[in-house]
């Protein structure tokens, strides 16, 4: 195996999760007795450049094609990329005549924040069912993955991009040396990349462990982006750490001998990594053993309720709830249903575990006694909405970073 950011082939494996379904392979009833694909589900860290990767990759096209995964059902995200659009909008100067590119646009929840300073906007969405959603909601987009030609289609039909934005994107990416180069090729000259990858800093210090899944093929620290970027002639000149997906890193990009330097943050933030011993592999394996700790505990919490005659439910079925699940043997015998906002899930089956998904109505049709809170990052909102449940007794387990009831 070869190390993705720096080519290198001296990766170690320290932590699997076993064999588990795609995360967002969701399935319909009738293909309930239909053989499932499960996939290893395991990472390695890259002695040299300390990335860290998964060992087994899945085809792109599988994965992403048809997606069930909507941004804009959450009211976190929807404050969250609005946010962000914002500020970016601000500190770079966009206006009417500049171009903002999002790659993995899903339903242009980035693109409409954008699209209030009156900055022009298109996205690329590789899924056609999200990308037909962007596209209804009036953001121009290419239903394509992000390639060399759909890069000089937005050139020729928009011109050379002032921002390229590519949140929760990068992770997913693997020929990210021909990802960069096309986002090169993309931008003016002074012309930003901002990315935002899930920080690995933050899944060992907070166990957000169930992150982990085959969308993810590359679990980014500052550290490790710093050494990509330096080597396709791109600086990281600002760097900041955001609360999204249990703790996030916002990287800004530019090409070599643009005018943005480096700030303050950039250096605190890679000698915080050093500090905390980001070169030394017994980070890495004292993670994986608190993994299979807090898997143990989560276990021996739910099947206590069960031995007490409750009922128990989940709330929340993203991606990472397929991994949470099926690591912890956590199936239809220890949890009824999982509520869910999204309209592309409900009525669908959990992959791997086959639990069904239903809308948030059926909690008052049929109440649990406790509620396992697998969207965790919402777990605020989640507890919002379902206030009336815990004043009437609902319980509520929040499984991350170590399992707990309120």
């Amino acid at each position: 195996m070869e190390c993705r950011v720096c080519k290198g082939n001296d990766l170690e494996e320290f932590l699997s999760l076993g064999k588990t379904p795609l995360a967002n392979s969701f399935l319909p009833k009738e293909k309930l007795g239909q053989k499932e694909d499960f996939f290893p589900l395991a990472v390695c860290l890259c002695k040299n450049c300390r990335l860290v990767q998964l060992t087994y990759v899945v085809p792109a096209e599988i994965m992403f094609k048809n997606y069930v995964y909507v941004s804009s059902t959450s009211k976190t995200f929807k404050k969250h990329f609005a946010e962000m659009a914002e500020d970016i909008s601000k500190e770079f100067s966009l206006d009417e005549r500049s171009l903002a590119v999002d790659i993995g646009s899903n339903d242009g929840i980035l693109l409409k924040g954008f699209r209030k300073f009156n900055v022009r906007t298109i996205g690329v969405e590789p899924a056609a069912n999200v990308a037909k959603i962007a596209e209804e909601n009036g953001i121009e987009t290419i239903n394509s993955f992000f390639n060399e030609d759909a890069a000089k289609e937005i050139v020729s039909r928009k011109g050379h991009a002032d921002v390229v934005t590519a949140a929760n994107v990068f992770a997913h990416v693997n020929d990210i040396d021909g990802f960069a180069e096309n986002v090169k090729f993309l931008l003016k000259k002074d012309g930003i990349f901002v990315i935002e990858v899930q920080y690995f800093i933050d899944t060992v210090q907070k166990m957000t462990f169930d992150n982990i899944y085959h969308e993810h093929l590359s679990y980014f620290t500052l550290t490790s982006l710093d050494y990509f970027f330096k080597r396709h002639g791109m600086e990281i000149f600002d760097a900041r750490r955001v609360d999204s997906h249990g703790g996030s890193l916002r990287a800004f990009v530019r090409k070599n001998g643009v005018k943005y330097k480096a700030n303050k943050n950039v250096g605190k933030i890679l000698k915080h990594e050093k500090e905390i011993g980001v070169d030394n592999p017994e980070l890495y394996m004292e993670f994986a053993g608190r993994v299979y700790r807090v898997r143990e505990k989560l276990k021996s919490y739910i099947k206590d309720i069960k031995n007490r005659g409750m009922r128990i439910a989940g709330y929340g079925a993203p991606a990472k709830s397929t991994t949470l699940l099926n690591f912890c043997g956590i199936g239809g015998d220890f949890l009824d249903y999982i509520v869910d906002d999204s309209p592309l899930k409900i009525g669908l089956y959990t992959p791997g575990t086959h639990i069904p998904v239903v809308g948030p109505d059926f909690i008052g049709k049929k109440k649990p006694d406790y509620i396992l809170i697998l969207a965790w990052n919402f777990a605020e909102e989640i507890l919002a909405k379902t206030k009336k449940y815990s004043s009437q007794g609902t319980k509520f387990i929040i499984p991350l970073p170590k399992p707990r009831i309120v």
